[in-house]
């Protein structure tokens, strides 16, 4: 079941029904409040003070984690902080768990206490989510910016991920139709290799030595996200949008929907929309190893933007691919994706959905933060309410669920059961899992505000590592090494010596030619990005068409 794709005036896009074109060509003021279309002519008069939310947010959450094992105040020399000690445990076979692991039973046994084969897992996945930063060119002066700084072939050796056992079969590529000026890179460089897309993530397989280790054919995609809290704040959109007929009432926030399906004729790298390219490659991905009878699941992988186009991504793959491939989420910082009734399809579909959340991240709380506080239409009036935005996954944690939605909007949006005769069904109903993370159980964070660095994947990776339940403190025998959490932040503490924003290319990548004169290098032939190059051999395309230029890989 595909979705809709977006497609802006003036360019060339498929027949669209009137109500999704105007809704797509419609300009938005941003951070304004969502409104049903028959409710457009009336604004709705609450606001919503972000500095304010923002700072009771950071007030809430950044308080004293309690609980046996490792104290916050104090810093111990584990292995993660042992220069001499291996940074990574060895692989065991985990073959005898590997439904479970992808989330068989909800992960139910397996997560609190954490099973240090989920941690391991969860962490591998993350890893690979953590490619799409470590290989995207941000790099605005380079006429690459926006792309991958390396061909697939050797992406993951070049990130040092080499040792995970999967092999990169294709890219993806993303564009937008609407302003998204932060979540999309653009070259300021007069001959830019795209002035419309961007290297959105790609797709990998498990080679036959980890297929084995693990117990199946794992296909995973990876969805490259945002870094910095401030360019949501400044660049979501304010509207759900439908996702059209057979999907019943769900509704997905414009935005993400804009990204995973625009597409234009009149681009080299998005001739075909990112939704098309990823579902062309999991579909041969998926026949071929059916046919040679090896059970074979689908794991989708991103951060924060990137964890609301894995759901985007689920929910089609869900229902495109044979129900005996398993289709999993794991998400890092995901945001709120769509309403309640998008939720309940997901569930229906089976798809399976961990999401790693620090509760003190902003980012998976919006666009609801935003928005739902503005939001006061009444199922009683006579619809059920379906232009609320809502988590896909279960909180576990203490205080979120009784805390979070009550002080920033239930105190305004009142049931009136007695006016009206129902209850108004505020739409955090969530599916799966979420794995909730705390800065403060960690002894190596600094406990600080931070919102950038509370957001960062790497700070993520770091207290998953250490996790091991809710009421107890970080263990200590945690391996990933922990200068990696200031790679790209300041989140450690001073005592460690470890400088912040450490991850950066030699003189910011200028080099001295034989001449004695500082230039920018040249990419090497094969990191060069060509929508052309791999044609011959790239099975891509759109679904039910043979192999095109179009295609790319």
């Amino acid at each position: 079941m595909a979705l809709p794709s977006s497609a802006s005036p003036g360019r060339y896009s498929p027949p669209l029904s009137d109500t999704m074109h105007s809704s797509l060509a419609q300009a938005i003021p941003r951070a304004s409040a969502v409104e049903t279309p028959q409710h457009q002519e009336r604004r709705l008069s609450a606001s919503l003070h972000v500095p304010t939310t923002l700072s009771n947010l950071l007030h809430l959450h950044v308080g004293s984690a309690h609980g046996a094992g490792t104290a916050a105040g104090d810093l111990p020399t584990p292995a993660a902080i042992r220069p001499h000690t291996p940074a990574f445990s060895p692989k065991e076979d985990i073959s005898s768990l590997f439904q479970e692991i992808h989330g068989r039973g909800d992960w139910s046994g397996l997560l609190h206490p954490l099973h240090p084969w989920l941690r391991r897992e969860i962490i591998k996945y993350g890893e690979l989510a953590q490619v799409t930063y470590d290989g995207f060119d941000f790099n605005p002066f380079s006429e690459f910016c926006g792309s991958c700084l390396y061909g697939r072939d050797r992406l993951l050796a070049k990130v040092g991920l080499a040792r995970t056992g999967y092999t990169v079969t294709k890219y993806v590529y993303a564009m937008s139709q609407i302003e998204l000026p932060r979540w999309l890179e653009h070259s300021l460089h007069a001959d830019a290799w795209s002035t419309d897309s961007n290297w959105m993530g790609f797709v990998a397989v498990s080679d036959d030595a980890e297929s084995r280790r693990i117990g199946c054919r794992d296909i995973v995609v990876a969805w490259r996200g945002t870094k910095a809290p401030t360019e949501w704040f400044e660049d979501i959109q304010a509207t759900l949008r439908p996702l059209g007929d057979g999907h019943g009432d769900a509704k997905v926030e414009r935005g993400f929907l804009d990204v995973y399906t625009s597409k234009s004729e009149r681009t080299r790298y998005n001739k075909t929309s990112a939704s098309e390219q990823v579902m062309a490659e999991l579909r041969r991905l998926v026949n071929l190893y059916l046919e040679q009878g090896e059970q074979v699941t689908l794991t989708i992988t991103g951060h924060s933007l990137g964890g609301a186009l894995a759901l985007l991504n689920a929910y089609e793959a869900a229902s495109a691919l044979p129900e005996d491939v398993p289709v999993s989420v794991i998400s890092f910082a995901g945001p709120q994706v769509g309403n309640a009734a998008f939720g309940e399809r997901l569930r229906e579909k089976q798809v399976k959905v961990l999401r790693a959340v620090v509760k003190q991240d902003l980012v998976p709380r919006l666009p609801g933060i935003l928005f739902n506080e503005r939001l006061k239409t009444l199922e009683g009036v006579g619809k059920k309410m379906e232009w609320v935005y809502e988590h896909v996954g279960v909180d576990l944690g203490k205080d979120l669920v009784r805390r979070l939605p009550g002080i920033l909007f239930n105190e305004r949006l009142k049931t009136l059961e007695g006016v009206v005769g129902k209850k108004m069904e505020w739409v955090y109903e969530h599916v799966g899992i979420e794995l909730g993370l705390d800065v403060k159980s960690s002894p190596f964070l600094k406990h600080g505000v931070d919102v950038a660095g509370f957001h960062h994947l790497e700070t993520y990776l770091h207290l998953v590592d250490g996790f091991v339940s809710r009421d107890r403190g970080f263990r200590r025998e945690a391996r990933r090494d922990v200068a990696l959490v200031n790679k790209g932040s300041g989140m450690l503490r001073e005592e460690l010596r470890i400088p912040p924003n450490w991850s950066q290319a030699a003189n910011k990548g200028m080099v001295r030619n034989s001449f004695g004169r500082w230039v920018k290098p040249a990419r090497e032939a094969e990191d060069i990005p060509s929508p052309y190059r791999e044609v011959s051999g790239c099975p891509g395309g759109r679904i039910g068409e043979k192999s095109s230029v179009h295609s790319l890989c």
